[in-house]
């Protein structure tokens, strides 16, 4: 009896290895086993095409777009209840999976979508004009505390950012205060903005109880403690509650820590931001 329960359960444990190793999460969204595995390996830097969702959206990077994929759209990450016509800002849209999510959740949602970066707009305007959605304003601007122009590293890519430091691979881009936006209602504030989160929050932190739901991706070294404790501090008062997930696994070891293999700061977190009543 003892054998027969070993067997059984040993022929139980491959039979789910198997179902997982060819699971397909991503099937919802028109991609297949095998375009998984084939965008998995394929290189980044060339102009790529790929049926998403009955259209065809358009990408250089496809780990990039998986990654993109996997957070927004099998994992949902923005997924929320908000109330009819809602109003939207997407600082720092990237090539528009967060723009096509929201509005595919959202249908009537009115929507503002910033991404500074030459590629990635380029590659935001084609994808939304491929899905032919309406109320959507597209937005070549860095998302800043004042109307300027800064110096920006556009590598393409989810971690092109603003950049002061002198950096000689830099080039100038508009960038808007948007402290100078938020003069009515906003129902979902996305800022996923590359280590600029800080400061702009910092500038428009008398304006947050005009805004329902706030996600924040924040960024930082542990020097700058100080900053996260500030961002905590400013959306407390303002009424939200939060949650706090980890959205890259910079240190497997923390404790240890060691090197940080491909990542530029210490911390990369995920701060969702809500009102009490409206936590679905």
């Amino acid at each position: 009896m003892q054998n027969r329960s070993f067997v059984y359960n040993l022929k139980k444990g491959i039979g789910k290895r198997i179902n997982k190793l060819f699971s397909n999460p991503y099937r919802e969204t028109g991609l297949n086993w095998f375009d998984i595995k084939k965008l998995k390996h394929l290189p980044s830097g060339k102009l790529r095409s790929h049926s998403f969702l009955g259209k065809q959206i358009s990408f250089i990077d496809p780990a990039e777009f998986l990654h993109g994929v996997k957070e927004i759209f099998i994992e949902e990450l923005y997924k929320q209840d908000l109330p009819p016509r809602p109003y939207i800002l997407d600082c720092g849209a990237n090539i528009g999976l967060s723009v096509i999510y929201l509005k595919k959740r959202f249908p009537e949602a009115r929507i503002v979508a910033f991404e500074p970066d030459d590629t990635n707009f380029d590659l935001l305007e084609k994808n939304v004009e491929a899905y032919n959605f309406k109320d959507i304003t597209l937005r070549k601007e860095a998302v800043w505390t004042q109307q300027t122009t800064l110096n920006f590293a556009g590598s393409g890519s989810m971690s092109s950012r603003i950049d002061e430091s002198g950096n000689s691979d830099t080039k100038l881009v508009k960038a808007i205060r948007l402290k100078d936006l938020l003069t009515e209602r906003v129902d979902f504030l996305k800022i996923d903005i590359e280590g600029a989160e800080y400061a702009v929050l910092n500038d428009i932190k008398d304006d947050l109880h005009r805004i329902l739901h706030l996600f924040i991706e924040y960024h930082g070294s542990f020097a700058q403690a100080s900053h996260l404790n500030g961002i905590l501090d400013w959306v407390t008062k303002a009424g939200f509650s939060y949650y706090i997930k980890e959205a890259a696994s910079v240190f497997n070891t923390p404790f240890s820590r060691g090197q940080r293999e491909g990542f530029d700061y210490d911390v990369q977190l995920n701060l969702f931001c809500f009102r009490d009543g409206n936590t679905k």
